[in-house]
């Protein structure tokens, strides 16, 4: 899921470098107010409340472990020991429970020492990647103590939803973390037509949003929000007298895993006074449009079969018949040596697949026109 880079967050991405600005503290430089700013009104484009804080970090990944880490901790408070202290281990096992969890998380599982083990799949609803709730409730009144559940906000291979009103409301009954990934899926809600696919996303405790993505920005950018800002400064404060005091408002020195970073919140500062709401929703719905544009064409070819609904900017589908891995892995260098488009392989209920998604703001019809003239004229063309 790539996306570009908007002239005006070019522009800004040139003056990080030439500001050459480490918003780690706010002792030397204001750009820690410009961060906050920033951070705001992506939680405000979002629909999260006031009640959340935020911080920029690299990608979709660090914001996971972000996330995750201040769930580890929220364990520990629970279990009355503080991790962040004594160490996971003071923890004991833990439970992760998730329908179709992204493979960072797995990686921020065992990067944080709950252990990739620690993850259990829920079973998903017949024929989708999102979670079933009742199964997930099943699961959870299993439980002897509190867990963390993560959910997605758009999977990776349909951008399927789990249904994040129904999931927070088992907190009424039990005792858990809600993880939230909406790394690129989190941008459906700028849309007044799939704004409802994020309902919910203000209930969740963590949430991972990519902006490298579908705000297109360069890389590296992502922000992580919670409303455990105090577990979060617990588990990353980094105290050090040449530091000053953590303060009321503590420096993000104090809340990522990073000491110094890149003032990544330039970059986007400029494209959304550049573009506003507006303008990223036009970006998003557009390109919507453009993925349903192909996976109807998909749908109506005899030589490829639609694996999924295109149900927000990503087309999953595979040549028509019995295609397998070696067919799929064909497909994928010849579709990269023809050089009109790039698809990426995975693998959806089993069976392998071809990927498009679309979420760079330079796309138009006229690209589609092209890709689809290049997936038929080499779909015929025998594997080399």
């Amino acid at each position: 899921m790539t996306g570009g880079a908007t002239p005006a967050s070019l522009a800004g991405d040139w003056l990080t470098a030439a500001y050459d600005q480490n918003p780690a503290s706010g002792m030397d430089s204001s750009a820690q107010d410009l961060e906050r700013e920033t951070v705001g009104w992506l939680a405000e484009l979002f629909g999260l409340g006031p009640e959340f804080s935020g911080a920029f970090v690299t990608g979709a990944t660090m914001s996971t472990v972000t996330g995750l880490a201040i769930a580890r901790e929220w364990l520990g408070e629970r279990a009355g020991v503080t991790v962040s202290a004594d160490g996971a281990a003071a923890l004991g096992p833990v439970t992760v429970l998730s329908g179709s969890p992204h493979s960072s998380i797995l990686k921020a599982l065992s990067f944080l020492g709950m252990g990739r083990s620690s993850l259990r799949q829920v079973p998903t609803l017949p024929g989708r990647e999102a979670v079933d709730v009742a199964k997930l409730a099943e699961v959870l009144e299993t439980l002897d103590g509190p867990a963390i559940v993560v959910a997605n906000a758009g999977t990776v291979n349909t951008v399927d939803f789990d249904d994040l009103r129904a999931i927070a409301a088992l907190k009424q009954r039990h005792d858990f973390w809600l993880h939230v990934d909406a790394a690129f899926g989190g941008f459906a809600a700028l849309a007044p037509e799939h704004a409802a696919l994020t309902a919910g996303l203000g209930q969740a405790d963590s949430v991972v949003v990519d902006l490298h993505k579908w705000l297109n920005v360069p890389y590296d950018s992502a922000v992580q929000f919670t409303r455990r800002r105090d577990l979060q400064l617990r588990v990353f404060s980094n105290n050090a007298a040449y530091l000053g005091e953590i303060g009321d408002t503590p420096d993000f020195l104090h809340l990522t895993p990073e000491n110094s970073r890149r003032l990544r919140a330039l970059p986007a500062w400029f494209s959304l006074v550049a573009y506003g709401r507006a303008g990223h929703r036009e970006i998003v719905e557009r390109c919507v449009s453009l993925a349903r544009d192909l996976g109807a064409r998909i749908d109506r070819s005899p030589s490829w079969q639609l694996l999924a609904p295109v149900r927000l900017n990503v087309v999953c589908f595979a040549p028509a018949g019995d295609a397998g891995q070696e067919r799929i892995d064909a497909l994928v260098r010849a579709i990269a040596e023809d050089g009109t488009t790039f698809l990426t392989p995975t693998v959806h209920d089993g069976r392998p697949a071809l990927r498009a998604a679309f979420s760079n703001w330079r796309t138009t019809a006229a690209d589609v026109d092209r890709i689809f003239a290049a997936l038929e004229r080499l779909v015929r063309t025998p594997p080399s």
